[in-house]
């Protein structure tokens, strides 16, 4: 079966999709969790790593989804969703996040999942640390590294920096205010176009009444 989306019933009568249609299957096989988790691991095909995760979360312990489905959260790849409305762009990471902190996904009632901090406290699972965490760290240490051995050099990159970083705040201050200059600009022209139609107005009117003076004058001549 060609897998090519995501999703659970789609259409007016619901219809079950084929990424559904093959969960039921695994879960009328039950294959051994080496196999499943090897779906997960599947870093080729996405949607057969979106199939092992969803078939995982419906089945696995509360500590072995958060153990194998979170680091999916750095897969950031686009997948179609299907749903009752059509096709919509998600991705991996979204639809791990659904299986995670959502009581429904696909259509399906989940199991009860704990908080990952009750787990913690219970010592089931180690605190998580992000991608993002172990990157700054890295980042941290090899720029301790750097200072270390050539501390002017370093103080000459941090002035680059702090020069550029004025240069930019240079820059959006004057951004603003010739923002708000033509603002301002835009303000006094609207002002004066109004008074301009006043203007022509209350001489319209000064004209008209004018007019009606001089009709007057001379019908009460001629009476």
């Amino acid at each position: 079966m060609d897998l090519d989306s995501y999703g659970g019933t789609y259409g007016g009568n619901k219809k079950p999709t084929k990424f559904l249609c093959l969960a039921l299957k695994m879960l009328q096989i039950q294959p051994e969790k080496d196999i499943v988790v090897e779906f997960i691991r599947n870093e080729e095909f996405k949607y057969v790593r979106l199939l092992g995760a969803f078939y995982f979360r419906l089945v696995a312990r509360p500590h072995d989804v958060y153990q194998y489905l979170e680091p999916l959260y750095n897969d950031n790849r686009k997948v179609r969703l299907r749903g009752a409305e059509g096709y919509r762009v998600s991705h991996v990471d979204e639809v791990v996040e659904e299986l995670l902190t959502s009581s429904h996904s696909c259509d399906v009632a989940l199991p009860h999942l704990p908080k990952r901090s009750h787990l913690e406290e219970a010592a089931m699972l180690e605190p998580r640390v992000s991608a993002l965490e172990e990157d700054l760290e890295e980042e941290d240490l090899i720029a301790d590294g750097e200072g270390e051995k050539g501390g002017k050099g370093g103080k000459e990159e941090k002035g680059g920096k702090e020069e550029k970083g004025g240069k930019e705040e240079k820059e959006e201050r004057d951004q603003r205010e010739s923002r708000d200059q033509r603002d301002q600009r835009e303000s006094r022209d609207q002002r004066d176009q109004r008074n301009q139609r006043e203007s022509r107005d209350q001489r319209d009117q000064r004209e008209s009444r004018d007019q009606r003076d001089q009709r007057n004058q001379r019908e009460s001549r001629d009476q």
